[in-house]
This record gives C-alpha cells, structure tokens and sequence, in this order.
C-alpha cells in the first residue's frame, strides 16, 4: 500500500518546494526595493507616517491643475481644499470621459446643466475655473463645513461623501499651495525618448499662474547653438501674488511653483526641481527633497550642473528675485 503513494508524496515535495522558492523571490524582491524605495511604478506622496496620503503622477497632475486655478484667483486655501475633496469623490482626481448620464472630467460637470461643452469639461483648467466660479457665490463658504460647502456647488445625490477625503485633500493643498514645504514628492518613469519641451512647460506655467510666472531664461537644450547634450533647464522667477488673503510670501509662492513643477513632472518631463536649499530629482528612488546647501548658486544661470553655459534669455529676470529651476528630459 505504501508504493502507490510515493509519486503522490514526491509531487507534494516538488510543489512545496516551488512554492517555497517563488516566497524566496518574492522576499528577495520585497527587500530590495524597501532597500532602494523603488516600487518600479511611478507614484506620489505627500504626509508622513499615519498622516499621509499615496496617488499616482496622473492624480498629482490633476491636483496642481485644481490648486494652481484656486490661488491665481487670489482665493484662500480652504478653496482649494474644498475643490480637491469635491474632485477626490467625483472622479479620484482622474479627468474621465464617462460618469452619471452625461456627467464628464474632474469634478463630473455635465453639458446640459450648463457647465460647458464636453470639450471644456474635460480640460482641468477649465473644470476647475467653473468650480470655482460656483464656490464663490456660496456666502461664507471658507467657515461652512466642506460637504455643505461642495454640495451648494456641486448639488449631489451623496453630499455627505465629500466629508471622507477632507483630509486627504487638506495635505494636498497644503503641499500645493506652499504652506508645506517638500511636502509632495513623486517618482517618474524612465524618461529616455521621452524629452520634455520647455515650450511646453513654459505655456503651462502661463496657463496655470499668469504670465508673472514665464520663465526668464532657459540654458541648455540642442538650440541657440548649444550642445545637444545639455538638458534644457527653465528658470521660473519667484513672484509673490495679491489675493483675498493678501500678498503670499515669496517663500510660500516658491514652494507652490516648486511643488507643482514635481506634480507635473511625468507630465512635462521634468526630472529636476530645485528651490532654495532643496532639491527633487526624478531619478531618486524615493523621489523626495534633498537638502544641498547652496542648491540654487550651483544651479546657476549656466549650464545645469553650474558650470558656465550659454543662456536664451526669454524675458527681464527680476533683478535679485528668487527662483525655481527645472530641469527637462533630454
């Protein structure tokens, strides 16, 4: 009796043993990318610890779009935060073709209740100006409780939903609007064949912050007779903006710049953002800030590693003014 189970016992041996090593590997993997903090895809963050929100480059995208649209109303943060929770619950911050009847984009406007053309629904800078235009006719809305104050907007058959993703949504406008510092950090995808254009980058900075925000120079890149092998870098003065609330820091102003730029990175092909001491590079496994004494001298207005390079002067830098560089795919 004992020989017919034999084959049977050797095969479960070979199973368990198959098994035991794919949990070898899969340990293997898990350790060393918790050694190197790559995931292999690319992700956000913003928080710490407990306090912390995940999301993807795509989400991030979105998100500057929303924020960047609040605050060159000169609106208060709370704005933003409400219109982040509002696009949280309605598409997860995702711009999507479909919805609820004929309901379109980030915050799920529908064409025939008047929000717009499926065209202009679906781009954010536009569905995030028509939120907004809704917001301020709401009395108090920065005192009201969010749900309240996206419901009078929004007119949902859920509105309490809203309530869930305040917090996240507080951490998001936190980051974006300035007031947390290297708050918000991503990793990008290999950016090989992928080169960012600082046409590009320079018309969406226009779009998203008026023109008090176009690049004042851009150094490197294969134009203007410079070698092909330095990536174009953009220098983005720092401007403090009038608002409801007042004129924002130049600190807080370059943050919100700095932290939009990262949003946007895998968007825009940008793999390096440096603002004051601090320095983000897309290549880091982690894709957080760095703290470089002197970041911003070395990344001067030569070539992108600081040494002397040609620069295309592209308006009157601001004459002692700060600024934000980012550096683009090549």
């Amino acid at each position: 009796m004992s020989e017919p189970t034999r084959p049977r016992r050797r095969g479960r041996l070979a199973r368990s043993a198959a098994a035991f090593a794919a949990l070898l590997g899969l340990a293997s993997y898990v350790a060393f990318h918790q050694m190197t903090g790559s995931t292999g895809t690319p992700r956000c963050s913003v928080g710490t610890g407990d306090n912390r929100y995940e999301f993807t480059p795509e989400q991030a995208s979105n998100a500057a779009m929303i924020s960047a649209a609040g605050t060159t109303r000169g609106l208060p943060e709370r704005a933003v935060t409400i219109a982040l929770a509002t696009a949280l619950q309605e598409s997860a911050l995702r711009n999507i073709e479909h919805g609820d009847r004929d309901s379109l984009g980030l915050f799920q406007q529908r064409p025939s209740m008047g929000w717009g053309t499926p065209a202009q629904i679906m781009d954010p800078v536009y569905a995030s100006g028509k939120f907004y235009d809704g917001l301020e006719k709401v009395p108090g809305y920065s005192r009201l409780p969010l749900t309240v104050a996206a419901q009078k907007v929004q007119k949902s058959g859920f509105p309490q939903a809203y309530a869930k993703h305040e917090p996240d949504a507080t951490l998001l406008s936190a980051a974006l609007t300035g007031r947390s510092p290297a708050a918000l950090s991503c990793t990008t995808s290999d950016a090989e064949g992928r080169p960012g254009d600082p046409e590009k980058v320079r018309a969406e900075l226009v779009r998203a912050f008026g023109e008090k925000t176009a690049p004042t120079a851009v150094t490197g890149g294969p134009s203007a007779g410079r070698s092909a092998a330095e990536p174009p870098v953009l220098v983005v003065p720092v401007r403090s903006t009038g608002g409801s609330a007042g004129a924002a820091s130049d600190a807080r102003r370059g943050w919100e710049l700095a932290q939009w730029a990262v949003a946007r990175a895998e968007t825009l092909r940008i793999t390096e953002v440096v603002y004051g001491d601090r320095v983000w590079r897309a290549g880091e496994a982690r894709g957080g800030w760095s703290k470089v004494p002197g970041a911003s001298k070395a990344f001067s207005a030569g070539s992108a590693d600081g040494s002397a390079g040609s620069v295309e002067t592209l308006g009157a830098p601001a004459s002692g003014a700060e600024s934000v560089r980012m550096r683009l795919a090549q």
